[in-house]
C-alpha cells in the first residue's frame, strides 16, 4: 500500500507540472499572435495625415518607381523694338545758321511770324508744333530728322535775305501813300522804316521813336535838310546823317539805339540802329523826297 501511494503522488505530481507548463504556453502563444498581426498591418495613419501627399507619390511608393519630374514652364522672349529712334536734327535753345534756315521756311508756310533770328526759343518750338501736327508727327516741338524732311519737300530753299533779314520784325503792309514816288515809309506798329520807290521796297531797316513826352510826329512829311555830322543843338548828342522831316526831328543813326535796343527812346526823332544801312540810305535820299510816319 505504502508503495502504490507513493507511486501515485509521483503521478499526480507529473501529472500538476505537464498541466502547468501547458496553461503557461498557451498564455505566451495567446498573447504573442496580437502583437504579431498589429505589426503586420499597413500603416495608414501617416498617409491619411498628410495633405502633402500626392497621389503620384503614393503610386510611386507602391509600385517603386520614381514620378516623372514637371516639365520646365517655358518663358516667352519680349520682342525687340526696332522702331528707328528719331534723330534731333536741330536741338531747342540752339542758335545756328541752320535755326535761320528752320524759321525761314516755318515763315513760308505761315507758321512763324517773324524774321529770323538764328534762336530756336519757344516761339520757334511753337511753330514746329504746329508743322508736327499738321503733318500728323509727333508733335515734341523739337526737330527730328522725320520732321525737317517733311518740312524740306513742304517749302522751297530760302534765299539769304530771307534768312538774314535787316528787320527784326516784318516790314508793315505799306501805307497807301507809300506806293508813289520815293518814299521814307516809317511804320510805328512793325518799328520799321522802307525805302521805297515806285511801290517796291529798296531796303529796310529797324527804327524807334520818341517817348509819350517827345513823340514823332505822324503824317505825310518831305526831307527838307540834310547834315552827315549833324548834332544836336538842344541836346548836344550826335545825329549821324540826319534827314530832317518835321521841325527838328529827322531820321539818323543812334549810337544809343545800336547799343540798347528798344530799352530806350529819342526826343522825337526817328532812330536807326544800322549805321551801314543808314549810311547807304543818305546816300540816295534827296532833298525833296517824301516821308510817311503812320501806325
Amino acid at each position: 500500500m505504502a508503495l502504490i501511494s507513493v507511486t501515485g503522488s509521483r503521478a499526480a505530481a507529473a501529472a500538476a507540472a505537464l498541466l502547468t507548463g501547458a496553461l503557461l504556453a498557451g498564455c505566451t502563444a495567446q498573447a504573442s499572435e496580437p502583437t504579431a498581426r498589429a505589426s503586420a498591418a499597413p500603416d495608414t495613419s501617416a498617409s491619411a495625415a498628410s495633405p502633402s501627399a500626392s497621389p503620384s507619390q503614393s503610386t510611386a511608393a507602391a509600385t517603386g518607381s520614381p514620378s516623372p519630374a514637371a516639365p520646365p514652364s517655358a518663358t516667352k522672349k519680349p520682342k525687340a523694338d526696332r522702331t528707328p529712334r528719331p534723330v534731333v536734327v536741330i536741338a531747342r535753345g540752339s542758335s545756328s545758321a541752320r535755326v535761320r534756315e528752320l524759321q525761314a521756311r516755318l515763315k513760308q508756310l505761315g507758321l512763324f511770324g517773324r524774321n529770323p533770328t538764328g534762336y530756336y526759343g519757344d516761339v520757334t518750338a511753337s511753330a514746329v508744333r504746329a508743322f508736327q501736327s499738321r503733318h500728323k508727327l509727333p508733335a515734341s516741338g523739337t526737330v527730328t530728322d522725320r520732321t525737317w524732311a517733311k518740312l524740306r519737300s513742304a517749302t522751297r530753299q530760302p534765299t539769304h535775305d530771307a534768312m538774314y533779314p535787316p528787320t527784326a520784325n516784318p516790314v508793315a503792309k505799306l501805307d497807301p501813300r507809300c506806293m508813289t514816288g520815293r518814299v521814307l515809309c516809317v511804320s510805328k506798329t512793325s518799328r520799321t522804316l522802307a525805302w521805297v520807290v515806285n511801290g517796291r521796297v529798296v531796303s529796310a531797316m529797324d527804327v524807334r521813336f520818341g517817348s509819350q513826352y517827345t513823340p514823332t510826329r505822324e503824317g505825310t512829311f518831305s526831307v527838307f535838310a540834310k547834315s552827315r555830322h549833324h548834332v544836336s543843338t538842344i541836346y548836344h548828342t550826335p545825329m549821324p546823317y540826319a534827314m530832317f522831316f518835321s521841325g527838328g526831328q529827322a531820321v539818323h543813326y543812334s549810337s544809343d539805339f545800336a547799343a540798347r535796343g528798344y530799352a530806350g527812346a529819342s526826343h522825337g526823332c526817328v532812330n536807326v540802329r544800322d549805321l551801314g544801312r543808314i549810311s547807304a540810305l543818305f546816300d540816295q535820299v534827296r532833298v525833296g523826297d517824301k516821308v510817311v510816319v503812320y501806325w
